[in-house]
């Protein structure tokens, strides 16, 4: 075995996809169920879209399912979409399904892998492109052992058209918007709101109204729009998150061919 052969094949294929991702139509911020969902769906769509995740695994919230007991409860309409991915599920009560949160999230990552999607692991979004209309035009990157370290590494950028804020109840991409612009978000109070204490039926009902632009090209889906707007979480039921991820790819498709 030639060990420089193998670094090189590593060194040279990442470099390749990762050269390529510099310019998406959509780049997505964080790997969890909602991102994952939206670059599935957008890649089956032929649209080309980055997936950034801080984290060394992906999945967010899901693998650890309730309590880290690798459980997911969903309802009829999450049901479906887990579905489309061949992941086992059962009823448990009437309107109630229970699913392996390893299998799904495993299942989830590898089908929107191979429609196209491009996943890149331990990568960190540090701040937002803006270009002279005050859209959104891409996300500023850096390595996540920077940070962690706190080093002070200049960063690189991918430009797109649409990005999107998938990062979970810590809403990073559109605290950075916030930070860096004001609070013009398109909520309430112009700010991040906060997530509200866990009520899953609410939050589980408000989280779809909650998918869509908060600030001109930056979408937010998943816990990042309940937290965006106020709304309450809702602990380890997914249906809302499924749900989310599919509506926000949509909204991108849209975006994006309006541009």
């Amino acid at each position: 075995m030639d060990e420089v052969l193998i670094s090189r094949a590593i060194v040279e294929s990442y470099m390749k996809d990762f050269t390529e991702a510099l310019d998406v139509d959509v780049a997505i911020a964080g790997a969890g169920p909602a991102g994952l969902i939206t670059a599935y769906y957008l890649a089956k769509e032929h649209v080309r879209v980055a997936v950034f995740e801080r984290q060394l695994r992906v999945g967010g919230g899901m693998p650890g399912g309730g309590m880290m007991f690798n459980k997911i409860v969903l309802q009829e309409e999450g049901k479906q979409i887990l579905d489309e991915f061949d992941v086992s599920v059962s009823e448990y009560s009437k309107g109630y399904y229970i699913g392996d949160s390893l299998e799904a999230t495993s299942s989830i990552c590898a089908r929107a892998i191979k429609a196209g999607a491009k996943v890149f692991n331990l990568i960190s979004v540090e701040d937002v492109m803006i270009r002279g209309d005050k859209r959104i035009a891409g996300l500023v990157l850096n390595w996540s052992a920077v940070s962690w370290s706190k080093l002070h590494v200049d960063p690189l950028t991918v430009r797109c058209k649409v990005a999107l804020d998938a990062t979970g109840h810590d809403a990073e991409v559109c605290r950075i918007v916030v930070k860096k612009l004001g609070p013009r978000l398109k909520t309430e109070t112009g700010d991040v709101m906060g997530e509200g204490s866990m009520w899953a039926e609410k939050g589980e009902s408000e989280i779809m109204e909650n998918t869509r632009e908060v600030y001109p090209g930056l979408l937010v889906a998943g816990m990042t729009a309940n937290a965006a707007f106020g709304s309450p979480r809702m602990g380890a039921i997914f249906g809302g998150m499924l749900l989310s991820g599919k509506k926000a790819a949509e909204l991108a498709i849209g975006l994006v061919r309006s541009r």
